[in-house]
């Protein structure tokens, strides 16, 4: 793995590849963790207009 500091390209050091690893399952993790969270808040929206018995352009021309 390359390193760029100030200009010159470099080796990384093991703690570097470390650290980026780190930081990679970090994003990873907080990537799915926001795609499960969207997927929840689709599912009860939905759950709310099954209730409701609309659909969403329905919902769309009533607030509107």
């Amino acid at each position: 793995m390359k390193i760029n500091d100030n200009g010159t390209e470099r080796n990384a050091t093991a703690e570097e590849i470390a650290y980026y690893q780190a930081w990679q399952a970090d994003i990873e993790t907080t990537t799915q963790a926001q795609a499960e969270a969207e997927a929840a808040r689709q599912a009860a929206k939905d759950a709310v207009l099954t209730k409701l018995g609309l659909t969403a352009d329905e919902v769309v021309a009533l607030l509107s």
